[in-house]
């Protein structure tokens, strides 16, 4: 007798598992690793993506790229992943952790197709993720930070490295130097908001200065403002969160007066108690007064006769990166104004930059923080110089705080791949083919420099794997000369632990993919209707 279909899921349901579902999320995420693979490294290739409201972004950072494709498969979503973790945990070397992954899963793919169990390949993989860590922390090269020109050069070296694969490649040594000014201004905790970029469109980007302390762009400003100075030396700067301005009364506001007199006391009021204020500011010694909130036509007129200066409606961060590097604090009453609630700084000026005026304090006491003030073209061109300028700030951070690095440009690739093929010949069972085709994987890196820089990989390679097998542990490719050399001399440096969490990263999430061997989705799940709609999406039916 036939036993009836049980049937566990709603019709239309679709249930793959097995192998051929660990295939398909594996040529997914090659998919993924193809869409960036041609960003890597100095000659790589940018990518013009336009988003649904037309905006255009021009960028070769491998998580920007990735977080604006709005990619929907479920294990692909995994490389996304590791992209943004990198990107925010060091803030470089994201293109090639999704490129690493991406072979890790090629080469795991023949063995999964042989029938090879995955967890015996995740187990292989972890094992030698967990080596090629050791080994990495074995062969860094330690920089003494007691001495300041050493470690300066270090930062300047790595940041170099870093943008040397960006837009602003030429002007890398211009924009190292800046970078690593940026950084060494912050106090030990190196908070990465108190460096604000600000943008503004026009001349060249050699143009682009850092200003030791605050610089925001003018603010909206009311009749008056022309009369007041625009350049102030040690001023005491007042930081204030309230309005200084007479409000109009609420339309739905009743006020029931007999006379005119009485109406008079009610506006001398108001007038009194906005002149209080005003004059209170001016008693305390503050020559500058910034607001968040707005500063009126009154006020300013007021501030300007004694010879003052105000901005309203300062942005939140500027007015806190201000109260960082002048000092002071932030009130919300301007009763008690004591000299030490009052910022102070060494110059006080209102600059024309480009087509913009930029307020900008300079020689600041407690000085934490800095200003790039960014020029350029075109609009996204300033953006991806903005992207190019953020990874640099997290590799001379991450610098300064891990003090190791390796050479770049393949090379720490190459030692590893050699390290496993060696190590893979003393281990016994599947465990020994895993290691050597991890070792291949690796090479990736080295094999997509040479290919994106058009040259002959396969030549390439060959030389690499015999330098280093003759004990060359730092030579990579060289992009300037289409050859090989030691990078460490040509100081190609990145901070080790870049390298660290991006194999970590890349093995932790071969290993999620290949231990996946079902995807259940729901028929709901892939209506073609707007996120959320309806039923599905983990919604009760």
């Amino acid at each position: 007798m036939m036993q009836p279909p049980i049937i566990l899921l709603k019709e239309g349901t679709d249930t793959s598992q097995g192998v051929p579902q660990i295939i398909s999320n594996v040529n997914a995420c090659q998919a993924i690793a193809d869409a960036v693979r041609t960003t890597l490294g100095p000659r790589g290739m940018d990518k013009l993506i336009v988003g649904d409201g037309g905006k255009a972004v021009i960028s070769n950072d491998g998580a920007t790229i990735l977080k604006t494709l709005d990619i929907v498969h479920p294990a692909a979503k995994t490389l996304v992943d590791i992209a943004k973790s990198q990107d925010a945990e060091v803030g470089d070397g994201t293109t090639s952790v999704v490129l690493l992954a991406g072979e890790f899963l090629k080469e795991a793919k023949p063995y999964i197709e042989e029938k090879v169990h995955p967890q015996v390949v995740i187990r292989a993989f972890r094992k030698a993720g967990h080596l090629m860590i050791q080994k990495i922390k074995e062969i860094a090269i330690k920089i003494k930070k007691e001495n300041p020109a050493e470690l300066r050069e270090l930062l300047e070296k790595c940041a170099a490295t870093s943008l040397s694969s960006k837009l602003v490649a030429a002007q890398k040594d211009f924009f190292s130097k800046m970078v690593v000014d940026a950084v060494m201004m912050l106090d030990e905790l190196l908070p990465l908001n108190m460096i604000g970029i600000k943008k503004v469109q026009g001349g060249a980007l050699e143009d682009s200065m850092l200003v030791a302390g605050v610089a925001f762009k003018k603010t909206f400003s009311y009749a008056g403002f022309e009369m007041q100075s625009k350049t102030y030396t040690n001023p005491k700067i007042a930081l204030l969160n309230i309005e200084l301005e007479l409000k109009a009364e609420k339309e739905n506001a009743e006020v029931r007066v007999n006379s005119v007199e009485e109406y008079q006391s009610i506006v001398d009021a108001e007038w009194k108690i906005l002149y209080d204020k005003l004059e209170t500011l001016y008693k305390s010694g503050a020559k500058v007064v910034l607001s968040k909130l707005p500063i009126g036509d009154v006020a300013t007129q007021y501030f300007a006769d004694r010879d003052m200066f105000c901005a309203g409606r300062v942005p939140e961060e500027d007015l806190k990166r201000t109260m960082k590097a002048c000092g002071g604090s932030i009130q919300t009453t301007v009763q008690g104004l004591k000299p030490d609630i009052l910022g102070t700084c060494e110059n006080f000026e209102e600059v024309q930059v480009g087509c913009e005026r930029y307020n900008v304090f300079k020689g600041c006491p407690q000085a934490k923080t800095c200003t790039i003030i960014l020029r350029g073209g075109a609009e996204q061109f300033m953006e991806e110089t903005e992207r190019s300028l953020h990874d640099a700030i997290m590799i001379a951070r991450r610098a300064m705080k891990n003090d190791s690095v390796v050479a770049g440009g393949g090379a720490i690739e190459m030692e590893l791949s050699k390290y496993l093929r060696e190590l893979s010949q003393t281990i016994a069972g599947k465990e020994q083919l895993l290691m050597t085709a991890l070792g291949k994987a690796l090479e990736v890196i080295p094999r997509q420099l040479c290919d994106n820089a058009g040259f002959d990989a396969t030549n390439i390679l060959n030389k690499l794997r015999q330098k280093h097998a003759e004990g060359g542990t730092w030579f990579g490719v060289n992009v300037m000369t289409e050859d090989i050399c030691d990078n460490f001399q040509g100081f190609v440096w990145e901070p080790s632990v870049v390298k660290i969490n991006a194999l970590t990263a890349a093995i932790e999430s071969t290993c999620l993919i290949l231990s996946v061997d079902e995807t259940i989705r729901n028929p709901k799940a892939e209506g073609g209707g707007p996120p959320g709609a309806g039923r599905g999406r983990g919604r009760p039916m």
